[in-house]
């Protein structure tokens, strides 16, 4: 593998471009586009205030840049580079700010969810959407970018509202049997649209984008509920994470319960692998990124295996605290649908990984740090993990590796994200960030893991 040079970033507001051509990022006041291959200068911009967000259109031609505290939208193009369009809100306000699928709308949330407004950059028209019930969530796209549903809140009762992205006409709103949803989600076939209800109300309702309902799963009552939902890359199956410490598998057919999976503290079966992660020292002689230390030596990381029984660190959640550090939060499929990777916030140290063919665990990953982002390679079955430390973590069927990232300054890895083909891997910090380039050694790396 090899790494860029570091460069400086605010936010963590650094993203690719759809095609993964282009990096954009935030520094201060400006936003700054870059090639993502050789990383010279494409455009920088200055805008009006403080960048809260930067998005792409699907098409990367074009991206936003939201300044909440203004209400303002700047928009520029890459191919143009004297174009450029400025929405505002003015006293509604902005809160969020989405593309459409077909890159040429601007959707913006007002403040209080008063209102969805979209701004076409072609015709300059504009449509209002009622009294959203949230100002990111619940809002989702269908895949062939068709159709967007809205979960909306009216007289204490959720509903559905359906629009038609041609023309932005609802073409259908229905009432949903929550107690107070909290999000929704366009099954990937876009035959389903999943709803889920509060923490406090274990409940997972499938409906198709006609109203009628085809799916209710709810697996306890009187106990916290759902807190990640995640669909399958296959749209075979439908994974919950519950505030139980539980991850149980859906059928998209029968929506039944077809596996359930807990997090226990300790892991006794002898089939599961355990990689634990230890300080490793090594001379800085033989380490071509630390040449001003001399023959000093430097703490690396390495990974060892641990046999059965295997105890995991578990954290204590504050009763007095709301949104409790308990149960599965973070669900991600590899994108062949055959691996998932979990994590149990009150085990922040430790990545669970689980194969889907045979509904079993087969990895236990212990980390030194808190995990703070499971990423999969777009194609292949490598995760990329975060922890916080110096080191970007990769796991594969073939095994484990750590990555030290080469810098002579504090660098802690905040924030991963593959490009869209898979070739390099964005990592930041804080405030900066780098490239790690793994297109010409993937398959050595595969092979080393």
């Amino acid at each position: 593998m090899e790494f860029s040079d570091v460069y400086q970033q605010h936010g963590g507001l650094c993203s690719f471009s759809p095609d993964g051509k282009y990096l954009a990022y935030r520094v201060d006041h400006r936003v700054i586009v870059r090639d993502a291959e050789t990383l010279s200068v494409v455009q920088l911009k200055s805008c009006l205030d403080k960048i809260n967000t930067i998005e792409w259109s699907c098409d990367s031609l074009y991206y936003a840049c939201g300044m909440y505290k203004r209400g303002l939208v700047q928009v520029f193009s890459l191919e143009q580079a004297d174009w450029e369009a400025k929405i505002d809100e003015g006293s509604a306000g902005l809160t969020h700010v989405r593309w459409s699928p077909d890159g040429r709308h601007v959707l913006t949330t007002a403040d209080f969810q008063l209102r969805i407004t979209v701004w076409s950059l072609v015709s300059q028209q504009v449509n209002y959407l009622k009294f959203p019930k949230f100002a990111g969530a619940g809002c989702a796209f269908s895949h062939d970018g068709k159709y967007m549903a809205v979960l909306e809140r009216t007289d204490c009762k959720d509903f559905v509202s359906v629009f038609a992205c041609k023309r932005w006409e609802m073409v259908k709103s229905f009432p949903v049997d929550t107690v107070d949803a909290c999000d929704l989600t366009w099954s990937p076939d876009d035959r389903t649209i999943c709803v889920w209800d509060s923490l406090i109300n274990y409940r997972v309702l499938a409906y198709q984008a006609d109203g009628r309902l085809v799916g209710d799963y709810s697996a306890y009552q009187d106990a916290l509920g759902v807190k990640a939902v995640t669909w399958s890359p296959s749209g075979q199956f439908l994974a919950v994470g519950s505030y139980d410490q539980a991850m149980r598998l859906i059928n998209n057919v029968t929506w039944k319960k077809i596996s359930e999976h807990d997090h226990p503290a300790t892991l006794e079966s002898p089939n599961v692998v355990t990689y634990r992660e230890v300080e490793a020292r090594e001379a800085t002689d033989k380490i071509e990124a630390f040449p001003h230390t001399g023959g000093l030596h430097v703490t690396t990381c390495k990974y060892e295996l641990q046999m059965a029984p295997v105890e995991v660190e578990a954290t204590k959640p504050d009763p007095e605290k709301p949104f409790p550090k308990l149960g599965v939060g973070v669900i991600e499929f590899s994108p062949d649908s055959r691996y998932i990777a979990t994590r149990n916030d009150n085990m922040p140290c430790a990545v669970w990984l689980w194969d889907v063919a045979s509904l079993s665990q087969v990895v236990l990953l212990k980390q030194m740090s808190a995990i703070r982002a499971l990423v999969w390679h777009p194609t292949r079955q490598l995760l990329a993990i975060a922890t916080g430390s110096g080191s970007i973590y990769f796991w594969s069927p073939s095994g484990c590796l750590c990555a030290q990232i080469p810098t002579d300054r504090n660098f802690s890895v905040m924030g991963i994200c593959w490009a869209p083909d898979g070739s390099t891997l964005l990592v930041m910090d804080k405030d900066r960030f780098c490239l790690c380039f793994t297109a010409t050694g993937l398959e050595s790396l595969e092979s080393a893991v």
